[in-house]
């Protein structure tokens, strides 16, 4: 049956104490006062409860004073030993200054199998926790104890637990409940505690690790210093390395802070990867070497005739360009790191010509470094600028790179392929090349990954391009556009003589004394086996026929010197390729012969015209453009409108037209075969045949009239090897004529015409002609 008394009671404000406790309590005079009157009672027991800030407290500890005395410091303490958990009933009245409260004593509880395991099981965790923290004089004390309820009230002596925790302990007086809730708190504070404590191993053994690092690093280098052989990478070593350097003011500044970044940084830092490969880089570049241009005019042209044949347009301009370097060093105007020293130029014209091979003699011609720079294909702005510094792998775009292999800042770079640069979601490697080849802009070039001013206005920039109307407008404007447009079969001949034959016999290990070639059999391989602007293939026929004399060589069917003339081509190389067949193309009505221009150079592009029973329209095959298609309808709208003039019955014309240009796997377009297809369809109309000799190029318009084209030099190439003897263009292309080489105006008789009936007058066969063959 419960116990119900009056008793002092005592407030403690940060202590919570449970039973079995022994506590000591400093003592205020509130507190003094409590002990006192305890001290004058009969039992002389005093309650100790918890103060709280919002609730009257509901239990406290029954506890007895063991001992009252002085603490350090000149206070006073009384040491308490709790023994008893009670309910806390109403205020009452008693003797002293002191609060008397009454107080229900709560009974012990039986001990049920329930709290047993309970008991056992928080029992196990507690021993755990203990023998973590090796307190085996605790351990025994645990061990000793067998009652539950005593077993749980030593958790107020436990530093894992809240004042909160204890105070809800104080106020369970179920066994079971109170070690339930133990059991889970002590449970979560150990899978804490390992948690905890494996963070801890790992960062005790990482700092373990770097203190043995830092150690060996400097027993290393006092082992390096003591050998003379100090570490070649470290802070110190750049900061030397800049300061000796020979490097522009701004250049040197920002050096100078990125080492003092390195300084401050520690090893472990991935900055300090990223700040020495950045050091290393601008190290690496030549900011103050420069070569000494040639100053020998006649010696550099003398150069670039025994390197190439012909191409008199770029050579000039080399020469033109050295010249005023020279004139302007002799009268001291030397630009150094500013506008305009350098040039910029885009070769363009077909494969073949030797337009890649150009700048290497272009350089050895200026006495400068030369450096190629591929960008076919490239379709990332970064490849131009570079990366920020930032991305891991972070590199310098191309053109740093390439002033870094040259070793100078005043090279001959080489912009390879330029019209084959692409865009996506990269960006426009074409627009990144805007800054550097503008010569007004090149001398402050900003490298991404640098973020330096580079000076390019010094290097001479040699482009190459295939097809100029695929780099954009923007660059090519800033570019100084030198057109190659082809060999004619002399240059062809000349070349394979002096460049070509030797060189593919020193690759076969053949000299002039073991096989010649005769210029007849060069020129029917330039005639009749290659069709093309350039001698990319001739080459590999040459090729192909020294290989074969050197295996007759070998094997003994031939002995040198071993002649080669134009009979015996076939049983080198085989039979020709190509044979004239404009002839055989036009021997019908409804065919005539143009001149195109193709990224491979200027060909021949044959016309059909016909007419079938049907609905009066147009169609237009052979993967034609939309220019194309509309030169198609603006020739059979013309005529229409003067087919009286043309003598074309109009009843022909009420047909379905077809218009088809062979090769149909190739896309086509371009206004310059409207004077062709106007020709085909008015020899479709009237039966007369086209000659077979003629070819024809230019715009029409609905009135007629011929407008001008482009590319005219390389039509002619193509008119000429092609076997044609007379060509029609636009009267005002007439100028351009001064770029056709004599041997080919020879050859062709050019026709300039302003009106497209002119050209029908003259293309098609008399109609003497055309009724007589018709009768036949």
């Amino acid at each position: 049956m419960s116990n119900t008394y009056s008793v002092p009671v005592l407030f403690v404000p940060d202590l919570v104490v449970l039973p079995g406790m022994v506590v000591p309590i400093p003592l205020d005079d509130a507190a003094q006062a409590t002990v006192d009157a305890a001290r004058a009672g009969e039992s002389g027991k005093l309650l100790v409860a918890p103060r709280l800030d919002d609730r009257y407290p509901t239990y406290g500890v029954i506890a007895s004073i063991v001992q009252v005395g002085r603490i350090p410091g000149g206070g006073t303490a009384a040491v308490v030993k709790g023994e008893q958990r009670a309910h806390i009933g109403t205020g009452t009245s008693g003797p002293g200054a002191a609060l008397w409260v009454e107080v229900t004593e709560v009974d012990a509880q039986p001990v049920t199998d329930e709290v047993k395991h309970l008991a056992a099981e928080y029992k196990q965790l507690v021993l755990a926790m203990l023998q973590r923290r090796e307190a085996w004089q605790i351990i025994d004390a645990v061990n000793k104890l067998t009652d539950p309820s005593d077993l749980a009230d030593t958790a107020g002596y436990s530093s894992w637990l809240t004042d909160e925790q204890k105070r809800r302990l104080l106020e369970t007086p179920d066994v079971a409940e109170r070690l339930t809730l133990l059991t889970e708190w002590t449970g979560e504070h150990i899978a804490e505690t390992e948690v905890s404590d494996k963070i801890a191993d790992d960062v005790r053994s990482g700092m373990e690790k770097q203190q043995k690092e830092f150690l060996l690093r400097q027993q290393l280098n006092a082992i390096r210093k003591e050998l003379g052989e100090d570490e070649p990478d470290g802070a110190d070593d750049y900061r030397g390395r800049v300061e000796s350097a020979d490097l522009p003011d701004n250049v040197r500044e920002a050096a100078l802070r990125e080492v003092g970044k390195l300084e401050r940084a520690s090893d472990q830092s991935p900055e300090t990867g990223w700040i020495r490969t950045w050091l290393d880089t601008v190290l690496d570049l030549p900011w103050s070497v420069r070569t000494d241009d040639s100053t020998d005019i006649k010696g550099a042209r003398a150069i670039l005739d025994a390197d190439h044949h012909g191409l008199d347009d770029v050579k000039d301009r080399i020469v033109e360009y050295l010249a005023v370097r020279a004139r302007r060093a002799e009268r001291g105007l030397q630009v150094v790191g500013g506008r305009g020293s350098g040039a910029v130029m885009v070769l363009a014209g077909p494969p073949g010509v030797g337009k890649t091979s150009l700048g290497e003699s272009v350089a050895r011609a200026l006495g400068r470094k030369f450096v190629r720079v591929a960008l076919g294909g490239v379709r990332d702005e970064a490849e131009i600028r570079g990366h920020r510094r930032t991305y891991v792998g972070a590199l310098p775009g191309r053109i740093v790179r390439a002033i870094g292999e040259a070793g100078s800042m005043n090279p001959v770079v080489l912009l390879d392929e330029i019209d084959k640069v692409g865009s996506d979601y990269r960006g426009d490697p074409a627009a990144a090349l805007l800054e550097v080849l503008d010569p007004a802009q090149n001398h402050t070039f900003r490298d991404h990954y640098l973020d330096l001013d580079l000076d390019l206005s010094d290097v001479l920039f040699l482009a190459t391009a295939n097809v100029i109307e695929n780099i954009p407008s923007a660059l090519l404007d800033r570019m100084e556009l030198v057109t190659i447009d082809g060999y004619t079969e002399d240059d062809k001949v000349a070349i394979a003589r002096d460049f070509l034959l030797p060189r593919q016999a020193d690759r076969a290990a053949l000299t002039a004394d073991e096989v010649t070639v005769a210029d007849d059999a060069l020129r029917e391989i330039a005639a009749n086996y290659t069709r093309e602007p350039g001698v990319r293939q001739f080459e590999r026929l040459l090729a192909k026929l020294l290989r074969k004399a050197a295996t007759n060589l070998e094997s003994g069917k031939a002995h040198a010197p071993v002649e080669i003339g134009e009979s015996d081509l076939k049983e080198f190389i085989g039979r020709p390729r190509f044979t004239p067949e404009s002839a055989e193309r036009t021997a019908v009505p409804g065919v005539a012969t143009g001149l195109a221009v193709t990224g491979m150079g200027g060909d021949v592009l044959f016309i059909e015209a016909n007419s079938n029973a049907g609905e009066a329209g147009l169609k237009l095959t052979g993967q034609l453009g939309d220019v194309m298609k509309e030169s198609a309808q603006i020739a059979l709208s013309y005529v229409r409108a003067h087919a009286d003039e043309l003598g074309i019955d109009r009843a022909v014309l009420d047909k379905t037209i077809h218009v088809h240009v062979p090769a149909g796997a190739v896309p086509k377009d371009g206004p310059s075969a409207g004077v062709t297809m106007v020709t085909a369809l008015v020899s479709m109309a009237t039966g007369r045949k086209v000659r077979a000799d003629v070819g024809m190029t230019g715009e029409v318009t609905l009135n007629g009239r011929v407008l001008p084209i482009g590319g005219v030099k390389q039509k002619l190439l193509a008119a000429q090897r092609n076997g044609l003897t007379t060509v029609f263009i636009p009267q005002r292309n007439e100028p351009d004529l001064d770029d056709v080489p004599a041997e080919v105006l020879d050859a062709l008789e050019v026709r300039p015409m302003v009106d497209v009936a002119a050209i029908i007058e003259q293309a098609l066969e008399p109609v003497e002609d055309a009724v007589h063959a018709s009768a036949a």
